[in-house]
């Protein structure tokens, strides 16, 4: 009889493709807006993804997200490294700085100032040159994307013009794309100091790493205790930063109402089409029901039909969707497909299916195969 239910929805092309195709397109809409709404909300944080050698992260309590910089005392430092359990805590400066090349381009970065001594905080990856030619004096490195775009034409060796600073570009790195996309200039925390102009609070960050065996949670508890500045562990401070960009700006309730669309063209098309293709196929329910079919074989039979188009029409929206992130690989937009929107879009498209098929489990469990026979 199971074998049958698949017959008949098969054998009815025009509303079987019609569904199909409802919900490819469905999962798609679904899939393609959360995984740019995700890629979006990683680009929030993924300054602080590159910093992977940190635990945690002290800064002032009034900050909200990880480009809302309050400087704070360099003595701060000095009373963080005095807590207990840290095994080492060194300074960052994180801001904004006018930058000027050779031919007259102007933009405006972000000045990166790691730890002169140790260089902890520098990029992920190098390109070109080494993180320790930032030893040299004037000597800053460069992300791959700002030269070969908003800076370009900036290759290592070319000298250019910070606040009106005279520096030369001593490597290239790769950075994950961030929020604002601008380009990024890595430095030693002294002379990022020097460039921007003075003021008694340029201290960004402290960075800081927990002893072995130490919770990074409790030691952060421990720092913002002791000192009543900010910490957290590098999860806290990416949450913050989603949490700050999800309330404050119109990100999340912009793609929530796409794909809020996608569930409705799903419910619209599916549930009005699987509905039209049992009631063509009623008389055939009935003949079933007449030869002694139960109820409970009937629903069995609806949910199959359901399962199968879900299934079916889902592979096929996912397929889109990844390859529209591949297409799109390497340009400005902003796309992520973590292994649970897999889970997510499959769970809404089930469900799409399931009311939809509930509409026709009705009609067809209050059936009276009389009826059917007598017309």
């Amino acid at each position: 009889m199971l074998l049958y239910a698949i017959k008949m929805l098969i054998g009815d092309r025009a509303k079987y493709i019609g569904i199909i195709i409802g919900l490819s397109f469905s999962a798609f809409i679904i899939t393609q807006q959360s995984a740019i709404l995700c890629g979006i909300m990683k680009r929030t944080f993924n300054f602080i993804t590159d910093t992977s050698q940190v635990d945690i992260w002290v800064m002032d309590p009034s900050v909200q997200f990880v480009d809302d910089i309050k400087g704070m005392k360099e003595t701060a430092l000095y009373r963080v490294r005095s807590v207990e359990g840290i095994a080492w805590a060194v300074p960052m400066y994180k801001g904004l700085i006018p930058a000027r090349t050779t031919n007259g381009t102007y933009q405006t970065s972000y000045l990166i100032g790691i730890d002169d001594p140790t260089l902890i905080g520098g990029p992920p990856k190098m390109l070109e040159g080494k993180i320790t030619d930032l030893r040299f004096p004037g000597a800053v490195i460069v992300d791959k994307v700002g030269a070969a775009t908003k800076l370009a034409p900036l290759k290592v060796g070319d000298t250019m013009e910070l606040n009106d600073h005279r520096v030369y570009v001593a490597g290239i790195c790769e950075v994950s794309r961030t929020f604002q996309s601008q380009p990024v200039i890595y430095t030693t925390y002294g002379r990022a100091t020097l460039f921007t102009p003075m003021s008694r609070d340029m201290l960004s960050f402290i960075l800081v790493k927990a002893n072995k065996g130490i919770d990074p949670e409790i030691l952060a508890k421990r720092i913002t205790d002791y000192t009543g500045l900010a910490a957290y562990t590098t999860w806290g401070f990416q949450k913050l930063t989603m949490v700050y960009y999800a309330k404050y700006t119109g990100i999340l309730v912009n793609f929530g109402v796409a794909i809020l669309l996608g569930i409705i063209i799903g419910f619209a098309i599916v549930g009005q089409t699987f509905y039209n293709f049992t009631m063509d196929n009623l008389p055939y329910f009935g003949i079933f029901k007449a030869m002694g079919a139960s109820n409970t074989l009937l629903v069995k039979m609806i949910v199959l039909q359901a399962m199968m188009v879900s299934a079916i029409g889902w592979g096929i929206g996912i397929g889109a969707t990844a390859l529209f992130g591949y297409s799109f690989q390497g340009t400005e937009l902003s796309f992520a497909l973590p292994f649970y929107l897999y889970f997510l879009s499959g769970f809404l498209i089930v469900t799409i299916c399931l009311i939809s098929a509930y509409f026709s489990i009705r009609k067809v469990t209050r059936l009276d195969p009389a009826i059917v026979f007598k017309s």
